[in-house]
């Protein structure tokens, strides 16, 4: 049975708690990270599962926000803070408070776009981030086209 996703108005989609936009939000990213490294780099699933760990960290994510805050939208920093203000039930053992709340305000703009079904809105944003520098050695292949 397939069903069709659900797409929320604006106001609906601001009445869901930031943490939870966030929670949508990560799993957005992290598809988008291992489908541009899959794409992109190629390897085997662990080489591309370490480099994808720490893109999608909150390290990761906290230093392509810099890049990425100028070509937000007054609405879209409006979610962005909220994510970053809101109280998180758990804190990050590997980035300062700083990068996790930031990269939670990351992940609520993505799940906010996601869910209101603006998904070229996501690929425009994200397409900023630009090739993925990978330190660990991953070994490339090319898809079959």
């Amino acid at each position: 049975m397939q069903t069709e996703r659900k797409i929320l108005s604006t106001t609906e989609a601001l009445q869901i708690p930031p943490v939870t936009l966030a929670f949508v939000g990560d799993a957005v990213y992290s598809l988008f990270v291992r489908e541009q490294l899959t794409l992109e780099v190629g390897g085997k699933a662990a080489e591309l599962q370490r480099v994808a760990t720490k893109v999608v960290s909150a390290r990761g994510q906290s230093a392509f926000l810099d890049r990425l805050l100028p070509l937000l939208s007054e609405e879209e920093e409006g979610v962005f803070r909220r994510g970053k203000n809101a109280k998180k039930a758990t804190k990050s053992k590997s980035a300062s408070h700083l990068e996790y709340s930031r990269s939670t305000g990351f992940e609520a703009v993505l799940g906010y776009l996601y869910l209101t079904g603006r998904d070229a809105r996501i690929r425009e944003l994200l397409s900023v981030y630009g090739e993925f520098e990978t330190e660990e050695k991953v070994t490339p292949f090319k898809p079959i086209r």
